[in-house]
């Protein structure tokens, strides 16, 4: 009845916890949410500015302000860019949907690290993508691992990524480029948490010195702004840019155009910096707690990295577990965990576990700690 690939779709495991981290009383560090006291709200002088026909339908693209003010801020990070390579879309999700369907098909082979994105994985095996696994450290995939690499799409997040937190050098992003140009892969990176930087900024994207490679470079507003908002944007090569904007086209029509309207506003008048600045002192601080809590609690249980960017703590626990049946002892418990299993493009046993620390409150992550410390024993 239907589609073959239907027989592959899964359910996320991030937002079947989400649901059940919802209920009165559980301690959340599943999710990758923001803090609540972090979310950016529009005010009046905002909303007084929005044009006119913002009410109508408007152009796949994107809002020309907006994806002049995208690419100003590329152009700024080190991507050579105009507005002409900006798509608007729905949020990161819509971005690996659109490129997964202008690239991958039955048998595609894909690179990605290992782990890497849950919520890409699902997407890349809907529809029908194989995995290619690669020799990595403790940064990420290693430059001469790509030789005789036969992937027609690499997928990255070198920047504080999800779900480890690691963030590749400068050193390695050139290396990576060079080796990305000697193959025929289309490289997409995607970046949602680059402006979240606690310690010193991140150094430039891997597209941005590429020569001859393709590539996609993805980035969002979810994180910076809200995740309600549904904005994220692609930059491409120009090459790229036609098929991807009529496979949008094909989606939806356009992104909405309500959210476009804030965003470009919000970036034009420089209270998305202003904003960030004031979010980053609360999430430094939060991980530093948090980091503080698990040396008290978790020290002979586990080894970990204190995270120098993003939202998330990478676990590598001493004594091998059954994570799966961890997440769900500690959710009976109170207490939402992702298990790092979930995270790898090709299922094997891992006593790995993701924690967050943006979402819950300072006493929710002493109290959480120490019940998962608890669980352990």
């Amino acid at each position: 009845m239907f589609a073959t690939r239907i027989n592959r779709l899964t359910s996320s495991l991030v937002r079947d916890i989400l649901a059940a981290a919802s209920l009165p009383g559980i301690i959340s560090f599943a999710g990758g949410l923001p803090a609540s006291e972090a979310l950016f709200k529009a005010d009046q002088n905002v909303l007084s500015q929005l044009p006119d026909d913002i009410w109508q339908y408007g152009q796949t693209e994107g809002e020309p302000a907006l994806r002049q003010q995208v690419a100003l801020r590329a152009k700024a990070m080190g991507i050579d860019c105009t507005a002409a390579q900006v798509l608007i879309v729905n949020g990161s999700q819509q971005g690996i949907d659109l490129v997964s369907k202008l690239m991958v098909s039955e048998g595609t082979r894909i690179l990605t690290e290992s782990p890497t994105y849950l919520a890409a994985l699902q997407v890349f095996r809907l529809f029908g993508g194989e995995f290619v696994g690669t020799q990595q450290d403790e940064q990420g995939i290693l430059p001469e691992a790509l030789a005789g690499c036969d992937a027609r799409l690499a997928y990255l997040v070198p920047t504080f990524q999800n779900p480890t937190g690691r963030c590749y050098s400068k050193e390695r992003r050139q290396a990576l480029a060079e080796a990305f140009d000697r193959h025929s892969m289309l490289v997409f990176e995607d970046d949602p948490y680059r402006d979240l930087a606690f310690d010193s900024p991140a150094p430039e994207p891997i597209v941005s010195q590429l020569n001859k490679a393709l590539w996609v470079y993805q980035g969002s507003f979810s994180k910076t702004l809200a995740p309600g908002l549904r904005l994220g944007y692609l930059i491409m090569h120009p090459e790229l840019m036609l098929p991807l904007t009529r496979l949008k086209q094909a989606a939806d029509l356009h992104s909405n155009r309500l959210s476009q309207a804030i965003v470009a506003q919000v970036l034009a008048d420089g209270s998305l910096d202003r904003h960030v600045s004031r979010i980053l002192p609360l999430y430094r601080q939060k991980r530093d707690f948090m980091h503080a809590c698990l040396q008290r609690h978790l020290a002979d249980k586990a080894h970990w990295e204190k995270p120098v960017g993003g939202l998330f703590f990478w676990l590598t626990l001493h004594a091998q577990q059954d994570t799966m049946l961890l997440m769900r002892t500690a959710l009976a418990a109170g207490l939402a965990i992702m298990p790092g299993a979930a995270f790898d493009p090709v299922p094997q046993p891992s006593a790995t576990l993701r924690l967050n620390f943006s979402h819950a409150s300072m006493a929710q992550i002493e109290q959480g700690v120490c019940l998962l410390a608890k669980l352990l024993d």
